[in-house]
């Protein structure tokens, strides 16, 4: 009985996790955004947000997540928003799943 209590308590904490990442991946997007337009005019931002999201770190995401109550972009978020869109990875993405469908 004991350990089946104990799976369901673990079970529960991982679904909180996902739902807490989720949370701070959308309320990091409304900053991303504005970031993105500001930064890289004519971006498609969708895609673009979602390639800077996936290859942003945990303490980034929560930065991010925190300017999204702010009503115009930060020079901080602006910086890490460049910062990670010109990373390897992200460039990759945006190649690939950010402007390639534009492109053809």
């Amino acid at each position: 009985m004991i350990r089946f209590a104990a799976v369901w308590a673990l079970l529960a904490l991982v679904a909180c996790a996902d739902v807490q990442d989720q949370l701070a991946r959308d309320a990091a997007r409304s900053a991303v955004r504005p970031a993105l337009a500001e930064n890289f005019p004519g971006i498609p931002l969708e895609p673009a947000s979602h390639c800077v999201i996936n290859n942003a770190s945990a303490s980034e995401l929560t930065r991010l997540a925190l300017a999204a109550g702010q009503s115009t972009v930060s020079p901080q978020t602006s910086e890490l928003v460049v910062e990670i869109a010109t990373r390897p990875e992200t460039i990759r993405c945006l190649a690939t799943d950010g402007l390639a469908p534009f492109l053809l």
